[in-house]
């Protein structure tokens, strides 16, 4: 409803704003400014919030495809903003919100609406995050004082980011969003190769005991960053892969441009926002720990999701949709977990866990990746309003409207769909490898840094920074 936007747009006018450049930032400033965000980023990353205790090794999946740290000020971190997003691409599917895509000032007014609601989601999730224990409260302070302390903290720290995300849009390079992801899995990786390399059962130290065990021992050990580097490479191929549709300009004879649709068209978007979902409906059931529901002397609280003494969901329907954790950073006891290890309570195989949840990560992305096309105009009346709008038309056929999009429909569709359930396929079947990062993850990062990489080449920015043109091999 129009009410909606409203509402969102007259509560963000009294929000602060980062206004857009008066000119288009050169390349120094857009350096300059992501360099900036990025610190401030890891900063907040690794300062634990006033009054709580650092809970490091939590949840390790969630932190890292939200780019977050529990116990520090980024607790709940990009979160609620890809959470709002969520639930604003679902509300104007089922069309309780009426937007045109095509309208700049209801464009607009939603997003503000999404920063409204990002806001309101953040002080929402530390609320849960402290009530519910998933954050400690530090030894010797008075709860009654501390909670609200905490909560607001964790709350600032996740809108410091949505601010940082759009000064990343706006003057820095690629999406704030996508960056923070991509810096707190590439964090996640080097923390864990040097640990398996200089840690106390790392390969130095299985090498320095010497014996005929010490090599193929100091092998197994480096195996995640085996699987790590094997992830990356299919990843990266993935990406590499698309349809180039030949274009023409109605009124620029001679010039032949390509319309490039790749095989991952969406690119991460699917996968980020399914894992958001799955993210969330964990800490769901967390959160109903304790709750009885019996009927018939069963309780069907734990049927949905069985968490254990430690606050991990553990158990249960919900738990079949969740990542698979077993053997921490040993490859081969992960492989062994999933292959002959069972649930605590109801005996479910962890192989049935595995293909439960990798089908359901993929079909998630497919529906969050319609979603997003049609709101993003990226299905093939967007891309067919846009091509008209740029002067362009595909080479022999006449400028007619209904025949572009014809042709792309051809196109566009099945890659929407293919596109977004191999992203959600590939990001599933990477998780079960045990890979550093986990498999997630690092897709999304590859995902990330390919598609920066394509936007500093449409803007040149290579050309301007001879150093990193050396780096690139370009």
């Amino acid at each position: 409803m129009g009410a909606i936007l409203e509402f969102g747009h007259r509560i963000a006018k009294m929000l602060p704003e980062i206004k857009p450049p008066v000119r288009p930032p050169d390349t120094k400033e857009r350096f300059m400014w992501t360099g900036v965000a990025l610190f401030l980023f890891f900063l907040m990353y690794n300062v634990v919030a006033f009054g709580a205790k650092d809970v490091g090794g939590q949840f390790d999946f969630l932190q890292m495809i939200t780019a977050s740290n529990f116990g520090s000020l980024l607790t709940t971190s990009i979160g609620p903003i890809v959470l709002a997003s969520i639930f604003l691409q679902l509300f104007s599917g089922a069309g309780i919100i009426d937007l045109d895509p095509k309208n700049p000032k209801e464009k607009a007014k939603f997003q503000e609406l999404q920063k409204v609601l990002a806001i309101v989601i953040a002080l929402v999730e530390a609320t849960i995050f402290v009530m519910t224990g998933r954050v400690l409260l530090a030894d010797g302070l008075d709860p009654s004082l501390a909670m609200p302390l905490v909560i607001f903290q964790i709350a600032l720290g996740s809108v410091i980011v949505l601010y940082l995300d759009e000064v990343v849009t706006k003057y820095g390079i690629g999406s704030g969003i996508s960056l923070f992801i991509a810096a707190g899995v590439s964090f996640s990786i080097i923390g864990g190769t040097i640990g398996l390399i200089f840690g106390e059962t790392g390969v130095l130290g299985v090498i320095a005991g010497g014996g005929a065990e010490a090599i193929p021992g100091a092998l197994i050990v480096l195996a995640p960053i085996l699987v790590t580097a094997v992830v990356w490479y299919a990843v990266s191929y993935g990406e590499g892969m698309k349809v180039e549709i030949p274009l023409a300009y109605q009124r620029a004879r001679g010039l032949s441009p390509k319309l490039p649709l790749n095989l991952f068209y969406l690119s991460n978007i699917p996968v980020i926002f399914a894992s958001a979902l799955l993210m969330n409906v964990q800490l769901f059931a967390v959160g109903l720990a304790g709750v009885n529901v019996d009927i018939g002397g069963f309780n069907i609280i734990e049927a949905l999701g069985y968490v254990d003494a430690n606050n991990q969901l553990t158990d249960g329907l919900l738990y079949l949709i969740t990542p698979i954790y077993g053997g921490g950073q040993n490859t081969l006891a992960h492989i062994n977990f999933i292959l002959n290890g069972v649930t605590p309570v109801f005996g479910i195989p962890e192989w049935v866990h595995a293909i439960v949840y990798v089908l359901f990560l993929a079909f998630v992305s497919v529906v969050f990746g319609r979603f997003w096309a049609e709101t993003s105009n990226m299905d093939t009346k967007g891309m067919t309003d846009q091509l008209i709008q740029s002067g362009m038309q595909i080479p022999g056929w006449r400028t007619d409207r209904r025949m572009l999009e014809k042709i792309l429909d051809k196109y566009i569709p099945p890659l929407i769909f293919l596109g977004s359930f191999l992203v959600g396929l590939l990001a599933g079947l990477a998780d079960l490898t045990g890979a550093l990062g986990t498999g997630t993850g690092i897709l999304l990062t590859v995902s990330i840094l390919y598609r920066t990489y394509q936007q500093m080449e449409r803007q040149k920015m290579l050309e301007n920074t001879p150093f990193l043109s050396g780096i690139l091999g370009r």
